[in-house]
């Protein structure tokens, strides 16, 4: 199939860059630092102040931010934490490295983020956290989560994976909890050319504790105070970061700007039973994803909708197909289908489609044409069967 309009196009950020990230890179190899290299500091520092942090330490990749940053919380075996069953994979899989008990809340059906009167009949008194995941874009309301987090006495632990500079109640994604985790993987609003991640805290015993664990638990060389492991963000891939950060909030703008004219085209649906999902933070919304919701009272399904764009050479994607406590990986955590109905009825209707900085006016249109052409088809199919 040839495809007209991708789910993902990095072309447009990388291209009036290239000569300074081929810059960046040859300045490391010149250099020979490529672990714990000067890239790799000034990396740290500079997004955590943009994210109103204090700390940054970069790992591997975002699980391993999620893993190692609640162990450097000190949150770990006999601790139960709480976090969306409609989440990536590697939030619980970063709970469960870190040797807690991951314990699944539902969802608001309109936003997709955590619903926190859900978590709230799931705390225990062996509850030591919440993860709050940042989804599609748009954070968890930060003031209805620090009362949260008052109320029941537990620590916020962000997932911002999806969040680079989202902001919310005016808080900035990885300001509002102990420590927040990214990740760096190439396709998100801030990616590098591999997988990467970082801890972002305001406590400096996290990030003392977190510089540990992600260099062999080595207090200095050859001493070892912990169990740790390897787990750094490459210096190439820092410079890389370094010199994309800059123009990120531009590049999140671009994305508000289209997630407007998604909006604006979706208005004549409205009764067509296709739902975006709901935008709580307005400007704050960064877009990683934009998600759309195919209801019970669309004309259409999610897959003939999915079928026809793909037939005209547009990409879309499900973020996610099936909820966590779904996963067969899981099932001795003891969940079982009907726990959690908003996400699983949100897994059977959400689509993303393409979105990215440098999708056009045009583009989105054609997307718009393609999804009219579906319920037009529909139709005309329904009055040659009648």
């Amino acid at each position: 199939m040839n495809v007209k309009i991708p789910f993902v196009d990095l072309s447009f950020q990388h291209q009036p860059i290239q000569n300074k990230i081929q810059q960046a890179i040859e300045k490391v190899l010149l250099n020979g630092d490529f672990v714990l290299g000067k890239a790799l500091a000034d990396f740290e520092q500079k997004f955590a102040a943009a994210s109103d942090t204090a700390y940054g330490i970069g790992v591997a990749s975002g699980t391993d931010a999620i893993a190692l940053g609640l162990q450097a919380c000190n949150v770990g075996v006999g601790d139960e934490v709480i976090l969306p069953a409609n989440t990536f994979v590697a939030t619980l899989i970063g709970v469960i490295r870190a040797g807690a008990t991951p314990i699944f809340a539902d969802c608001d059906p309109e936003t997709a983020l955590i619903d926190l009167e859900a978590a709230a009949k799931v705390v225990t008194g062996k509850t030591k956290a919440i993860i709050p995941v940042h989804l599609y874009g748009q954070m968890v309301s930060p003031r209805q989560l620090l009362d949260f987090a008052k109320t029941h006495n537990v620590l916020i632990f962000e997932d911002a994976a999806q969040a680079h500079l989202a902001e919310r109640d005016g808080y900035k994604a990885g300001s509002v909890g102990i420590a927040a985790a990214f990740s760096f993987y190439p396709s998100k609003n801030l990616g590098a050319v591999g997988d990467g991640g970082i801890l972002l805290t305001r406590d400096g015993e996290v990030a003392k504790k977190m510089v540990r664990l992600r260099n062999y638990g080595a207090s200095y060389k050859y001493y070892h105070t912990e169990p740790g492991t390897n787990s750094r963000l490459d210096t190439l891939q820092a410079a890389v970061l370094l010199e994309k950060l800059p123009y990120l909030p531009e590049w999140n703008h671009l994305r508000l700007e289209i997630a407007q004219q998604y909006d604006a085209e979706f208005a004549q649906f409205a009764a067509s039973g296709i739902i975006p999902m709901q935008n709580q933070s307005g400007a704050g919304h960064v877009y990683h994803l934009y998600v759309v919701k195919i209801t019970e009272s669309c004309s259409v399904s999610r897959q003939e909708l999915q079928e026809t764009l793909g037939n005209a050479g547009i990409q879309t994607g499900i973020h996610y197909p099936i909820p966590c406590h779904l996963q067969p990986a899981f099932t001795n955590l003891g969940y079982q289908l009907g726990d959690f109905p908003h996400a699983e009825t949100l897994a059977k209707q959400i689509l993303s489609l393409p979105m990215y900085p440098g999708l056009t006016t045009n583009q989105v249109k054609e997307i718009f044409a393609a999804i009219a052409f579906t319920f037009t088809s529909k139709q005309q199919l329904l009055v040659v069967n009648g």
